[in-house]
């Protein structure tokens, strides 16, 4: 397998079963991988790039350790990434105390657990002119793409190197019209319904605690096989599960049926 600066870390996974020990050597920070969870909503948003800045070492550290695996480097390929810590935001100088929100996931994640849909939920509860302050030991890379495509900005600073504070905010209130989306995406529903009959897998995640729902999606996903489409029973839009099919450069429609029952066909266009 050829790799780059810019191949997801979910990739070298698949490509060589002693690919997370090799990762987890590099930096004491990459033992957050042996949590399954973190692993799978992490690992597939990170490229080697990015791990190489929450790891706080080199793109070369990573080749180094996975060329004796058998991995083909490909150096000729330059990172994707923004290299540089832009300056802090006009807009976070002297930050007014009532404006801040502010989420220290520390011991959330040194419990083993994952602090997204904490993290989602306070994002989804800001109000204009509010910032989420968020506490860690790394920079949340993969959640500042995650939250770019909400259309927020983000801005990591650096305490030391085991204390990150990263802040999420809106330059503009202009206000992200999820239900325009879903409206469009509604369209075509019937026929893709009789272009997946009997090509369909089902599962039902509407009793399922958080972050269950999107885990088990994600997990039916990868086990889908080719040409069929994915049914899901849901008691809501996730909405944040949707960058996250697009990432995965799957398509989707969504079916309301009552308050608390929404559907979902998620498949490969």
């Amino acid at each position: 397998m050829i790799i780059n600066a810019n191949t997801k870390i979910a990739t070298v996974l698949k490509g060589h079963p002693d690919a997370l020990e090799a990762i987890i050597g590099i930096s004491p920070k990459f033992q957050k991988l042996r949590n399954p969870i973190l692993r799978k909503l992490l690992a597939g948003r990170t490229s080697l790039a990015m791990a190489s800045k929450v790891g706080g070492c080199t793109i070369n550290d990573f080749f180094e350790k996975l060329r004796p695996l058998g991995f083909k480097i490909d150096e000729s390929v330059q990172s994707s990434e923004i290299k540089d810590m832009k300056a802090r935001p006009q807009s976070l100088q002297d930050i007014d105390p009532q404006r801040l929100i502010s989420l220290d996931v520390r011991p959330i994640l040194a419990a083993g657990a994952d602090p997204l849909t904490l993290i989602l939920g306070k994002i989804k509860e800001l109000q204009p002119g509010q910032v989420l302050e968020i506490i860690n030991t790394f920079e949340p890379r993969p959640l500042m793409e995650l939250l770019k495509k909400q259309c927020f900005d983000s801005y990591a600073a650096i305490i030391n190197d085991d204390l990150i504070k990263t802040y999420f905010y809106r330059e503009t209130e202009a206000p992200v019209n999820h239900r325009k989306e879903q409206e469009d995406k509604a369209e075509g529903w019937n026929d893709l319904m009789e272009k997946y009959k009997n090509k369909m897998d089902f599962i039902d995640v509407r009793n399922l605690g958080m972050p269950k729902p999107m885990m088990t999606i994600l997990e039916s996903l990868d086990k889908l096989a080719a040409g069929k489409a994915l049914f899901v029973y849901h008691k809501r839009i996730p909405v944040f599960l949707l960058p996250e099919l697009s990432d995965r450069e799957l398509d989707y429609r969504i079916n309301e049926v009552a308050e608390g029952d929404v559907q979902l066909l998620i498949f490969k266009p």
